[in-house]
């Protein structure tokens, strides 16, 4: 009589494709038999052959999902799973709540310990998501201030700004809820302590509550997701004075008469515009060029755009002395004397890494504290990962979950590396900024032969009839091949256009394929085709639809 069959419960599973992923690496071990089921959620093993149970599970994980023989242990050979690895995760925003909940699914005991009031991090709480609802509300403020279209009236709007606040805080704990404290109360895997963590030896965390009461814990592998906080410039006078960061511009029920706003790239700039279209005078200071890191088109192709809305914008300006009396700051720069009612410092953020006890750990950072990592997010202490803000990653929401997600995958064995050469990056002024890929300059600095064309938005049929052409879309190749290489767009939506361009340079698509593609007439998306088109023709000798 032969031995029953094993069923081996397998997470992560979406469709069938994922479940032939799983029966084809179990065909990897020697002589076993047995086959994978999506809808079922199981592998169903009728034979080991030459395998343990441990060396199956093992293979399943590596694929990227999470297979579970819940009380075995491994005992040696013919053993069976061995026992679940503890995981503490330090943090508890994206990329933290991303490895959490893989490390779970592939089978591990996840501690999560976040040391803030709020669990969710800066996206749900004090970033993405409020900044995005004040930007949405600013505008239709402009929209009913300044119509694009002939006939419709302009009006000045009423600005409620404490039932503005009240409707993003909501959506805001809405969400929090939802995709954060609801997730940790429905997976029994995951156990959410509270306090701060500090690393004893490689090992072993000491766990601070808000009392004061000190706990000692022990994990096989870390995750520190710990995120950053602004980086506020020393500057005299400054950090004696009541300035806003982002958190408090994001929820301020009254809104300034006069806001100063320091700095020059992306929350900068978002707020700024988005405080001057809800009524409130705006001056910007910028230290260099607006979008410094950007292509520089972008940067100069946006000032006079934000100038036209009312805004005073001072870039390559140093700010020597703030004063503060009486409710009003004053600003010394090299361009002379500044005053408002309100301060905003965005000049970028600084990673929490200042008392984890890392060195203790043996994990490094760099020079201005962020951890460093390798593309598989490993430390220089190999069994501890880092991922966010408070790493040496790119500071974007979805870098730090995708980073999340894989360092689980490698403390559970898989080899996932993080793929950031193709990052689209958004940037939500109005109109938006987006790009990916190479620039011209950095493509130059490669040792790269590159041609680039740039496509006013007065050429692409879809902003005509908007009446809305402000902006541009450049597109970056390769001169011997004609290989897409990168894409920078100033334009309405550019964030609904620029995936599109990341997925042709992912598939190695030249300028002309892109041009034969088929886009949906009176499109903004269509303008890449357009620009695709001006490295042969000129475009304006064609009729619309051109082909």
């Amino acid at each position: 009589m032969s031995d029953p069959a094993i069923e081996i419960p397998v997470t992560g599973m979406t469709c069938d494709h994922c479940a032939a992923r799983v029966e084809g690496a179990l065909r990897g071990l020697p002589g076993l038999k047995g086959h994978v089921s999506y809808r079922q959620a199981v592998a169903t093993i009728e034979d080991l052959g030459g395998a343990t149970l441990a060396e199956v599970v093992r293979a399943i994980e590596a694929t990227g999902f999470g297979a579970s023989l819940p009380g075995c242990r491994d005992d040696g050979p013919g053993g069976d799973r061995p026992e679940a690895p503890h995981v503490a995760v330090i943090g508890g925003g994206s990329a933290a709540f991303a490895c959490a909940i893989r490390a779970a699914e592939q089978g591990a005991r996840v501690t999560m310990i976040e040391s803030r009031a709020v669990i969710g991090g800066t996206c749900v709480n004090v970033g993405c998501i409020p900044s995005k609802i004040l930007i949405r509300a600013a505008q239709e403020a402009r929209t009913q201030a300044a119509p694009h279209v002939r006939g419709i009236r302009p009006q000045t709007p009423t600005i409620d700004r404490a039932a503005l606040i009240a409707q993003q805080q909501a959506r805001v704990t809405e969400l929090r809820q939802a995709k954060y404290l609801d997730i940790v109360a429905n997976n029994p895997a995951i156990t959410l302590r509270r306090g701060h963590a500090r690393f004893v030896d490689g090992h072993t965390l000491s766990l601070t509550d808000a009392a004061g009461r000190e706990e000692r814990l022990e994990a096989d592998r870390f995750l520190i997701a710990v995120g950053a906080s602004p980086a506020i410039p020393d500057v005299p006078g400054l950090k004696d004075a009541p300035f806003w960061t982002s958190s408090e511009a994001l929820t301020a029920i009254e809104a300034p008469r006069h806001l100063l706003v320091l700095g020059g790239s992306a929350v900068a700039l978002e707020l700024a515009q988005a405080f001057r279209r809800l009524g409130s005078e705006v001056t910007l200071v910028a230290r260099g060029q607006l979008l410094s890191r950007e292509d520089p088109a972008l940067g100069l192709g946006l000032q006079p755009i934000l100038e036209g809305e009312g805004m005073r914008v001072l870039t390559d300006t140093v700010l020597t002395n703030v004063h503060y009396e009486g409710g009003a700051f004053t600003l010394m720069t090299s361009r002379g004397r500044l005053a408002g009612d309100r301060l905003l410092v965005a000049t970028g953020s600084r990673p929490n890494t200042d008392d984890l006890g890392l060195a203790d750990a043996g994990v490094r950072r760099d020079a201005r504290g962020a951890i460093m990592i390798d593309d598989h997010l490993r430390t220089s202490a190999p069994h501890i990962y880092a991922a966010g803000d408070c790493s040496t990653l790119p500071r974007f929401v979805y870098v730090a979950a995708a980073a999340g997600t894989r360092a689980a995958m490698n403390m559970m064995g898989a080899d996932a590396r993080l793929d950031l050469e193709i990052l689209p990056v958004v940037i939500f002024t109005d109109p938006q900024v987006a790009s990916v890929g190479l620039t011209e300059v950095a493509a130059r600095a490669r040792g790269l032969a590159v041609d680039a064309r740039t496509l006013p938005l007065e050429n692409v049929p879809r902003a005509l009839v908007n009446f809305d052409v402000r902006g541009f879309i450049k597109l970056v190749a390769e001169r011997s091949s004609g290989r897409l290489l990168g894409a920078q767009i100033l334009a309405t939506d550019a964030g609904e256009i620029i995936q599109s361009a990341a997925i042709a340079i992912g598939r190695r698509m030249t300028v002309n394929e892109l041009a034969d593609q088929l886009f949906p007439y009176l499109t903004l998306v269509e303008g890449l085709k357009l620009c695709a088109q001006t490295f042969t023709k000129d475009i304006k000798q064609l009729s619309c639809c051109a082909g």
